[in-house]
């Protein structure tokens, strides 16, 4: 089993920057994705950005150039700059294993207003 742990949400002006940090209760050596999405109200949930285990990333076209993903030991960051109200979601850390059940944290609510 492994708890996904996020925190850095919050609200913030059009234009601003927040960083999401997931830490994984365990440290792991692969897996297959490890990552965010996000879910808007009234809307499903959708990938946001994630690390690929097989090497690179993947990101959301919404979100490209503007939202930074990287790692460090047993925790996922999400750097998000130049936000806009439409990036308002829960977002939320995932993990998929090279075996084994995904992984979904409990959400953190990012809010940017106009």
């Amino acid at each position: 089993q492994v708890q996904l742990v996020e925190s850095g949400g919050g609200l913030v002006q059009a234009g601003g920057s927040l960083r999401l940090s997931c830490a994984a209760s365990r440290s792991f050596f692969s897996y297959n994705a490890w990552g965010w999405y996000r879910q808007a109200p009234g809307k499903e949930r959708e990938l946001a950005a994630v690390i690929l285990g097989a090497g690179g990333t993947n990101y959301a076209d919404s979100v490209k150039g503007r939202f930074t993903i990287f790692s460090a030991k047993n925790t996922v960051y999400l750097q998000m700059n130049s936000l806009k109200p439409e990036d308002t979601a829960v977002y939320y850390c995932y993990l998929k294993p090279i075996i084994g059940q995904e992984y979904w944290g409990q959400g953190t609510q990012v809010t940017v207003s106009s």
